[in-house]
């Protein structure tokens, strides 16, 4: 793994391609959308976990929805608290 890192760094390409991380994108605190993720573990209207090649993703808050949830991408609106690792 610490080859593919090295190499990605050198060449400027994206670590979340490359080395298949997720991907977060956070608008404000209403809404995340997380590329590449494996799987979802558990979901309520105040915890959402994620299984993702780098661990397991928790994210907090309150009215939390799947707003969509592809193979590739999972949308999640609501008022986010917190994201934990």
């Amino acid at each position: 793994m610490k080859i593919k890192e090295k190499m990605t760094d050198m060449l400027s390409l994206p670590k979340e391609i490359i080395l298949d991380l997720p991907l977060l994108i956070a608008t404000g605190r209403q809404e995340l959308n997380i590329e590449n993720y494996k799987n979802l573990i558990e979901f309520t209207d105040t915890k959402i976990r994620i299984l993702t090649k780098a661990g397991v993703l928790t994210i907090e808050g309150q009215k939390l929805i799947l707003k969509q949830v592809t193979s590739e991408h999972v949308l999640i609106t609501g008022t986010i608290k917190g994201i934990l690792w």
